[in-house]
């Protein structure tokens, strides 16, 4: 039976850069897929964006692109990623300046998948009705409409396959799930239909278990993790699909890491949500009819995926504009350092206190003694050896935020003694984006799909 092969080499915007050139280089694959975005990265690529307009993409996708490019044209390789941000038209120019640098203007065909920033059309939305809540309070758009910095609608794996089917070497999506990745090369390769729930479950599967990269080979991996081979080298995984629907996770060989039944279920566990109810663009996948099976070293295989229709609403990411944060620290040293920590803490909230200065928030951590743990209770050794204190404070008044950055740097003297060093230098003011979760009917937006040849 056909097999294509599947590789992810980017699980987050600021992974392993050598990653997608060892998969290129050490093996056989037909395509790189490339994730960059999350949430948290849709609001950081829109503040650049706001400072620059020619910004807003995932610069690290043109050093990969630039190193990979002619071995992947060599041999066949597409790439699929979603560096395109709130930016994609920016992201294809980047591109072409790395492929005239390269030597192969004219030579790269380039599928852009856009329509996904709905910014300029949000007021028309309301007015039609389409309200956009917040899909975990509920509350209107309407309360935070001033205050929107970005909007941008999760497409699926459609357009991907769309761009492929018209000759493009390299596909550059804006906003669009991290399973649509793989699951659009398959549905272009195998010709699998948009109705066809059980074979496009089984391709966001696949999707799933590569998207975060090495999460799948053994990285982060917490059963046994002591004896997970090589790390320094982790091969990231690959999906050998087959045309039914049924594929083997594996990785390179030679490569650190490990692919084996634990490894791959606890990356299925990851982000799950409902296991009956994986509700992606494409199909709503059925996590409880997964079977797995070892079928040697590095290599599980995956099947009996099925799956049901998929739902007639795209998830919209909105990040919106909520006041201005600052975070500083010091760091104390033996002896006595929680206690110092401790006192230095509340020296601070006196002083700040004393200013009349207002925050919405303050929080305190002491890293070393519970800030992965917070709320656990119970004291450390007493001899513990070097604690930081880190504190964090949000408010809507600039100005507040900005006076507390002043405030850290005079403790190191005129509070408890062994300061070692300061946590990070003195604090910035930083814009907070928060994050707004909504749906809207699939029938009001609609993916757009261009060809160029850059």
């Amino acid at each position: 039976m056909r097999t294509i092969r599947i590789a992810n080499g980017q699980g987050y915007w600021g992974d392993w850069l050598e990653a997608p050139i060892h998969l290129v280089e050490r093996g056989p694959i037909d395509y790189l897929t490339l994730d960059y975005l999350a949430e948290i990265t849709m609001s950081i690529m829109q503040k650049m964006r706001a400072r620059d307009p020619q910004s807003g993409y995932a610069r690290d996708f043109l050093q990969v692109v630039a190193r990979v490019l002619p071995q992947c044209l060599e041999k066949n390789i597409k790439i699929v990623a979603n560096a395109g941000g709130v930016n994609p038209q920016a992201c294809v120019a980047g591109l072409a300046e790395v492929v005239k640098k390269l030597g192969l203007a004219g030579k790269v065909t380039v599928g852009v998948v856009a329509g996904d920033d709905i910014m300029d059309r949000l007021d028309d939305f309301l007015a039609q009705g389409i309200e956009l809540k917040n899909m975990e309070t509920s509350a209107p758009l309407a309360t935070i409409r001033d205050r929107v910095a970005s909007a941008n609608v999760y497409f699926g794996a459609a357009p991907i396959a769309a761009a492929l089917a018209q000759g493009a070497q390299i596909v550059v999506t804006g906003r669009c799930t991290d399973t649509g990745l793989a699951l659009g090369p398959l549905m272009h390769e195998f010709g699998w239909q948009a109705d066809d729930w059980d074979k496009l479950s089984a391709g966001t599967i696949a999707g799933h278990i590569i998207e975060c990269g090495a999460q799948a080979t053994g990285g982060n991996h917490q059963v046994d993790w002591q004896s997970i081979p090589d790390f320094w080298n982790i091969g990231y995984p690959i999906v050998e699909a087959s045309e039914d629907g049924s594929f083997v996770v594996t990785k390179h060989p030679n490569t650190g890491g490990r692919v084996s039944l634990a490894t791959v279920t606890e990356q299925l566990m990851y982000e799950m949500g409902d296991p009956h109810n994986y509700i992606t663009p494409d199909c709503i996948a059925d996590f409880t009819t997964i079977s797995l099976a070892d079928e040697g070293e590095n290599r599980v295989r995956v099947s009996g995926i099925k799956g049901k229709p998929a739902t007639d609403l795209y998830k919209v990411s909105l990040s919106f504009s909520d006041g201005y944060k600052a975070v500083g620290g010091l760091i104390y040293a033996w002896p006595d350092a929680y206690e110092k920590a401790k006192a230095c803490d509340a020296m601070l909230r006196k002083r700040l206190a004393s200013l009349g200065l207002k925050f919405d928030e303050i929080r305190s951590q002491y890293v070393g003694v519970n800030a992965t743990h917070e709320g656990l209770g119970g004291d450390p050794a007493p001899d513990i050896a070097e604690v930081m204190l880190r504190v964090g404070v949000r408010s809507h008044d600039k100005a507040a935020v900005d006076r507390f950055t002043k405030e850290i740097a005079p403790l190191a003297l005129s509070g408890p003694p062994t300061v070692t060093g300061f946590g990070g230098g003195r604090p910035k003011v930083e814009e907070v984006v928060a994050y707004w979760p909504a749906l809207m009917p699939k029938s009001a937006v609609v993916p757009q799909v261009e060809i160029l040849t850059i």
